[in-house]
């Protein structure tokens, strides 16, 4: 199950980012949302010249289980 309705609408770099900022808004105040959204914003620039299509779609799918992970813990 995902963490927010639309995980299966992502398909885009920018749609991924969204999506995941959008995850952290259900976590808990203060630090941990702090946490999670710089994390979020460091893995956006190190991918961000990544130009092969199936690479960026194994990033937002590992992205997508990952917030999964997060949201259920």
């Amino acid at each position: 199950m995902a963490p927010l309705p639309g995980a299966e609408l992502v398909r885009s770099p920018v749609q991924l980012y969204r999506y995941l900022l959008r995850c952290c808004q259900r976590l808990p105040r203060g630090h941990v949302q702090q946490h999670y959204r710089h994390a979020i914003r460091q893995s956006f620039k190190v991918h961000a010249d990544e130009d092969d299509p199936e690479r960026i779609q194994q990033i937002i799918k590992r992205a997508i289980e990952d917030a999964d992970w997060v949201m259920n813990k």
